[in-house]
């Protein structure tokens, strides 16, 4: 991996949520890019951000009980203006609704890390 995928990668390794910031229209950006998508600049900055969001969709991925159990996949609007994919923990995955309040956290999976999200 390399580039602003990288970048991000490695922020989360240390234990921290950056998103790129466009330094053009002021606009937070994600998933990592090279240049902004709304005006184009590659002005583009990483910020630490707060990692407060609100479920802004949900479902429940059901498996064969062989491949584990049923787990919640989610989308989140972070303050910032932008929308991760992940999960909410903590709670069976059916209780996750929209509009619920959540923040972020970085764990590890396979030894490697990535977002989820905790209620707020």
């Amino acid at each position: 991996m390399t580039g602003p995928d990288a970048q991000y990668a490695a922020y989360l390794e240390a234990g921290a949520l950056h998103i790129q910031q466009c330094g053009g229209c002021g606009r937070y950006v994600f998933f990592p890019r090279i240049l902004c998508p709304y005006c184009g600049s590659d002005d583009l900055t990483w910020r630490q951000v707060s990692g407060r969001g609100t479920v802004y969709a949900t479902t429940v991925i059901r498996r064969r009980p062989e491949q584990g159990p049923p787990y919640n996949l989610c989308m989140v609007d972070l303050e910032e203006g932008v929308r991760l994919t992940s999960r909410v923990e903590g709670l069976a995955p059916e209780d996750v609704e929209i509009g619920m309040s959540v923040t972020a956290r970085i764990t590890k999976q396979d030894g490697e890390p990535f977002v989820v999200f905790d209620l707020a």
